[in-house]
């Protein structure tokens, strides 16, 4: 599902909308399949070694499902509720399960661009950026962009673009 339109400005258009990278899904997946595998294993051992244990395999499923919760569940509706939008006129980031966050920076007031990958993110294709504004507050971070080096040059396109947008040139 994309950025709602009803909550962009009159005219202004997204340009780019993104997730942060699949791989802050990746150690959430291993905790799920380790999880219930670990748990299948354990319950048909308690089944066939320990019978009148039922309470034991009660015990250990209420564990794998809080493992399964906080670990693997929370961290997948994490991921999929932070947009990164880019439009013509903003950087728009939001976030959050139940109550929601966000910070939004016009490309107006946008003074640097510049991006950090870790050695992970070279060979997976993300890393964060890092962007500082005019106005008084600490700019922005945004954690786990896919093609961050890409996204840089596309937002000073933008930047640009909105630049002449507000000169009256385009």
């Amino acid at each position: 599902m994309g950025y709602p339109s009803k909550l962009l400005a009159p005219g202004e258009v997204i340009k780019f909308q993104t997730r942060p990278h699949w791989r802050a899904l990746f150690a959430p997946g291993i905790i799920f399949l380790a999880t219930v595998i670990g748990l299948v294993v354990l319950l048909s051992w308690i089944a066939s070694t320990l019978p009148g244990w039922e309470w034991l395999r009660w015990l250990f499923i209420v564990g794998g499902l809080v493992i399964v919760i906080l670990w693997a569940l929370l961290p997948f509706l994490r991921w999929i509720t932070t947009d990164y939008v880019f439009t013509d006129r903003r950087i728009i980031v939001r976030s959050g399960i139940i109550s929601r966050r966000g910070k939004d920076i016009p490309l107006s007031k946008v003074n640097n661009v510049s991006f950090e990958v870790p050695p992970m993110g070279r060979v997976l294709n993300y890393g964060a950026l890092l962007i500082q504004s005019a106005g008084e507050n600490d700019g922005l971070t945004v954690k786990d962009v896919p093609d961050v080096e890409q996204m840089q040059r596309s937002i000073y396109e933008y930047i640009e673009a909105d630049e002449r947008r507000r000169r009256g040139n385009e």
